[in-house]
């Protein structure tokens, strides 16, 4: 069964040039002109994977409105913006409400195809066999890798598909530190420094949110990150 893209986009000609071009790697996709269209029927039946632009018709922070709608309706889908803004501003906006990933629309379609792949490459992670059961538990951390849910003293964290990974490939081996190389290569993604440090800072956000005293997400400068191990 092909892969579900759901592509929200308001102008004609970028929206059927991305969906001619995924449509010829044999993915199913769906395209909407606007936020309230989009909504409607991804509430209905939510894709494999969204790809939205921020400015939708006359909303021009539209693209944010739909993401924190659809973290509502799912923390694991792969959502990837794919705009025209390219402030910083903007990339760590879309980052903070759940975006796994933010490209620009200069972006070669071969670019935007490999990093739609590395999202689905993780989803895929799920289904392996060596997978299945396996669950990691490091102090009040619990990691359970088939139903892809994250727990901090028997507390549900909601974490997006990019920051699952990503605190699993850091709490495997507490105390290694994991450079930003090694950090994407591992949770498969192919992001730029600035983006991986947005993730972990969003990611500490959500422990904290539940443990003001969570600091097991170590930067070692120059380096990258480690998970310090706790017994608390």
């Amino acid at each position: 069964m092909s892969r579900r893209i759901a592509i929200v986009e308001d102008e004609p000609a970028i929206r059927a040039n991305y969906a001619d071009a995924l449509g010829k790697q044999g993915y199913e996709v769906a395209t909407y002109a606007s936020r309230g269209d989009a909504l409607a029927a991804l509430r209905t039946r939510l894709p494999d994977l969204a790809l939205i632009d921020i400015g939708l018709g006359d909303e021009i922070d539209g693209g944010f409105a739909l993401v924190r709608e659809l973290r509502s309706l799912s923390e694991s889908l792969p959502i990837i913006f794919l705009s025209a803004r390219d402030s910083d501003f903007d990339v760590v906006a879309g980052l903070r409400l759940g975006a796994d990933d933010y490209l620009t629309k200069d972006v070669s379609l071969p670019h935007l195809s490999a990093r739609i792949a590395a999202l689905f490459r993780r989803s895929d992670l799920l289904a392996a066999p060596h997978a299945v059961e396996e669950v990691i538990e490091r102090g009040p951390l619990k990691l359970d890798l088939k139903r892809l849910t994250a727990y901090w003293g028997g507390r549900r964290v909601d974490l997006t598909l990019t920051e699952f990974w990503m605190v699993h490939t850091l709490a495997k081996h507490p105390g290694h530190v994991k450079d930003r190389d090694s950090l994407m290569r591992d949770a498969s993604i192919v992001v730029d420094d600035s983006t991986i440090t947005s993730h972990v800072k969003r990611i500490r956000r959500k422990f904290a949110a539940l443990d003001p005293a969570f600091d097991c997400i170590a930067t070692v400068y120059g380096m990258g990150y480690r998970w310090s191990a706790t017994e608390s």
